[in-house]
């Protein structure tokens, strides 16, 4: 069984930085996408960043582009997501998940991610 545990939430004043880390365990593919999902108050949950755990190809959300760098360490079976230049409009709770193997790009259709975390609050305070 596929088991995500995301760390490194907190608190930050606007400009900062932060650094979510999101451990897997439970299985190994030679290929799939791992992404990272925020959900702020009231609003949906939304694609921030995604990794194709094979080619390495990302994918990021326009409103985190050039502020947001995915990225992942084979041999520690971790992904993690740098945050800087953090914005109030960034604060939510942010959630890792995992597709099954596959061998195709990587987005933001939630429903082809089939492991999610537990979540991570993030709070930018201006």
């Amino acid at each position: 069984q596929v088991q995500l545990v995301e760390s490194g939430g907190g608190s930050v004043q606007a400009g900062g930085s932060l650094r979510l880390s999101c451990a897997a365990s439970g299985y190994t593919y030679s290929r799939n996408c791992m992404g990272w999902f925020r959900q702020a108050p009231g609003k949906q949950r939304e694609g921030v960043a995604a990794i194709d755990t094979l080619s390495k190809t990302t994918t990021y959300a326009a409103s985190v582009k050039g502020r947001f760098t995915i990225s992942q360490d084979n041999a520690k079976n971790t992904v993690y997501l740098q945050m800087n230049s953090l914005k109030p409009e960034d604060t939510a709770v942010y959630y890792c998940a995992a597709t099954p193997p596959r061998f195709w790009g990587c987005g933001f259709v939630q429903n082809e991610y089939n492991s999610w975390g537990q979540g991570t609050q993030v709070t930018v305070s201006s």
